[in-house]
């Protein structure tokens, strides 16, 4: 983006990472109003947050969440943060023998259909007549090229099916609006409850708190130009090959 994004939007607020992106652009200058999604509607100490309650589950609890931004006039900045690796239940499969519908159904609905679902919904409110960025929290896992340990079927498939909709979500958007950017970003390792089973084998230097990887983000964010829609990028803002 050329310029400081005065309206931001986030969804997902009240997780690790998102609540971080809020917490640090409410500190940026030049950001007017950050309104931020989530199960809870997680409240924030600025005065520049609003928050709102947003249930993933729900299709029209969605479009009703969007319907905040109506009066808004164009917002420059969304950030989608949902997503799950494990749940009380489901553990990144080993081998083939681990595999099951449930967790193949529960993954793919949570990293896959959740975020395309708010993009439908949300996408419009992004500021049609000058550089807006729509950012999806997505995974290296993700690449098929990239792909040389194997494992976590269930996540690497809907994290590819992510990255497959954000490609394609693209396309749309150039026909349609020429400033505008869809993007993904893969975070890193950040100390969250969603990677906190599989620290222990990690450098520690490797894995960022949360308000780091916020950092990170925001710069690979600044960065992006509308030529880069379509794109996975790597913390670092190197792109990450499909």
């Amino acid at each position: 983006m050329q310029s400081v994004p005065e309206q931001i939007v986030i969804i997902g607020a009240g997780g690790s990472i998102g609540g971080a992106l809020v917490d640090h652009y409410a500190t940026q200058p030049g950001v007017k109003r950050i309104f931020a999604f989530s199960r809870e509607g997680k409240p924030f100490s600025s005065d520049l947050v609003q928050s709102f309650k947003l249930d993933y589950y729900d299709e029209a609890a969605m479009a009703d969440a969007a319907a905040h931004l109506d009066e808004v006039g164009g917002v420059d900045l969304m950030v989608v943060t949902t997503g799950v690796l494990h749940t009380e239940d489901i553990m990144p499969e080993k081998a083939l023998h681990d595999l099951t519908a449930h967790k193949f159904e529960t993954l793919f609905r949570i990293d896959t259909i959740v975020p395309a679902l708010i993009t439908k919904h949300f996408i419009g409110h992004l500021r049609p007549d000058s550089e807006s960025v729509f950012a999806i929290l997505s995974a290296r896992v993700g690449s098929i090229s990239d792909n040389n340990l194997g494992g976590w079927y269930a996540y690497r498939c809907a994290k590819a099916a992510l990255n497959m909709f954000i490609k394609n979500t693209s396309i749309e958007l150039a026909r349609k609006h020429k400033h505008q950017c869809i993007v993904g970003i893969h975070p890193g390792t950040v100390d969250s409850p969603l990677s906190k089973p599989f620290q222990a084998h990690l450098d520690p230097k490797k894995i960022f708190s949360p308000a780091l990887a916020a950092q990170y983000v925001q710069k690979v964010i600044s960065d992006t130009k509308p030529e880069d829609s379509g794109k996975i990028y790597a913390w670092d803002g190197k792109e990450i090959s499909p």
